[in-house]
């Protein structure tokens, strides 16, 4: 297969996502010229506001895979990648993201990140949606432990 057929699945996902009740996003991920992972979005059919089309391509990758570092992969999707979305993709290590649709082109359907965008740029004491530390003294704990362990798996 070629670019072109990976993008036109991931179309035809996006376009199978509607049809399902989901919302018009479709993805596929392809490590060595292969699809090893699709997704569409299914957010509404499983009440899961992370099943977004690149979240479930990536799950579904990886579990074909049997890793989570999808270097060397690339990610075709239907639409930019929203801010969850993109830090999928930079967790999983994908080396490149090729999209159709742009968040403006989102944004004109009710798709709308541009708040999640500016929000992330504030200092925390500036967003609109609290945060506040609690109890970090005793969750530090976890940390040590993982600093602390020889066999820790790296990601």
């Amino acid at each position: 297969m070629d670019e072109a057929s990976f993008m036109r699945r991931a179309i035809a996902l996006s376009c199978q996502g509607v049809a399902e009740g989901g919302g018009p996003f479709g993805a596929v991920v392809v490590k060595d010229g292969v699809i090893v992972g699709e997704g569409r979005n299914a957010v509404v059919p499983t009440r899961d506001p992370t099943a977004h089309a690149e979240v479930v391509a990536i799950r579904g990758a990886c579990a074909a895979l049997g890793t989570h570092d999808l270097t060397g992969a690339v990610i075709y999707t239907s639409c930019e990648p929203c801010p969850m979305c993109l830090g999928a993709v930079w967790w999983a290590r994908i080396g490149e993201i090729v999209y159709a649709n742009d968040r403006a082109d989102a944004a004109a359907i009710g798709f709308d990140d541009a708040a999640i965008y500016e929000e992330v740029c504030l200092p925390i004491a500036a967003r609109r949606l609290p945060l506040r530390r609690f109890l970090a003294e005793e969750a530090i704990e976890a940390f040590r432990l993982w600093d602390a362990k020889p066999d820790k798996v790296p990601y």
